[in-house]
C-alpha cells in the first residue's frame, strides 16, 4: 500500500527538500504541499494524505493547531501528523503530542531516517527521536504534581497487564522488546496497546506517553520496573 503524503512547511526549499528525499521512494507518494497550517488542513482532507510532514511555525495556524484540528476531524481518523521542527528540546515536544502528532524529529534528519519514521507513522506506532524525548521527560521533570486530566480518563478502567503494559511503553520500549520483558508474544502486546489506548479515548502510542507521565504512572528517573 502507498502512503499518501502531505508536505507542510512555510519554506518552499525545505519542502523541495523534503520531496527530493522521498519522492524516490517506493511506497510513498507526496500529494501535496501546504505552506501554512490551515491550507496544510484543507489538503489533508481533499487529497486524503495518510500522514503530514508537518512544521510547527507557519503563518495563519501554527502546526500545533493544524494538528489538533487533523486530531479532532472524524474525517481525519486515519491522518497520522509527524511534526519536523528545528526545535526539539522545548514545550512544543509536549505540545505536538497532546494536540495528536504521532512522532517528532528534527529538521536536521538523515534522509533514510526521515523514510523510515514515516513508515513507522503511518503503521500507526509512535515515533520520538533521542532529543524529543529527552525534552518530554525535562518537561514532567519541571512539573512534580501531574496535571489536571479529564475525568474520562481513569487509568482504573485498565487492567493490570494493561498497566503493565502501558508503564513499559513510556519507558520506549518497542513491542518487541515489551514482548521479551513481559514473556508474551508481540501481537499479545499490540492488543494490550490497543485496549488500552480505546479505554483512555487515545489515538496512538505517542499519547500513551504523555498519559502515563501526566497520571504519575511513569515517574521521570524511575528504573525501569
Amino acid at each position: 500500500m502507498t502512503i499518501r503524503l502531505l508536505l507542510a512547511d512555510d519554506q518552499a526549499l525545505i519542502r523541495a527538500g523534503f520531496r527530493m528525499f522521498v519522492d524516490p521512494e517506493p511506497g510513498i507518494e507526496v500529494v501535496g504541499e501546504a505552506s501554512t497550517g490551515r491550507e496544510a488542513l484543507d489538503l489533508a482532507r481533499s487529497r486524503h494524505a495518510d500522514v503530514v510532514l508537518m512544521d510547527l511555525r507557519m503563518p495563519d495556524m501554527d502546526g500545533i493547531e493544524a494538528t489538533r484540528q487533523i486530531a479532532q476531524a472524524d474525517d481525519l481518523a486515519g491522518v497520522r501528523v509527524l511534526v519536523l521542527t528545528t526545535f526539539e528540546n522545548d514545550d512544543n515536544v509536549v505540545l505536538a503530542l497532546r494536540a495528536g502528532a504521532s512522532g517528532f524529529l528534527g529538521k536536521h534528519v538523515e534522509p533514510d531516517e526521515l523514510v523510515h519514521a514515516i513508515h513507522v507513522v503511518a503503521a500507526g506506532e509512535a515515533l520520538l527521536s533521542p532529543t524529543a524525548t529527552k525534552g518530554l521527560i525535562s518537561h514532567f521533570l519541571n512539573q512534580p504534581v501531574p496535571n489536571a486530566l479529564p475525568a474520562a480518563l481513569d487509568l482504573a478502567e485498565l487492567t493490570d497487564r494493561e498497566r503493565e503494559v502501558l508503564t513499559l511503553v513510556a519507558y520506549g520500549l518497542s513491542n518487541n522488546e515489551i514482548a521479551d520483558h513481559l514473556y508474551l508474544s508481540p501481537l499479545t502486546v499490540k492488543s494490550h496497546i490497543n485496549r488500552a489506548m480505546t479505554k483512555l479515548g487515545l489515538r496512538d502510542r505517542a499519547q500513551l506517553v504523555v498519559i502515563a507521565y501526566q497520571t504519575g504512572l511513569v515517574r521521570p528517573g524511575e528504573p525501569l520496573p
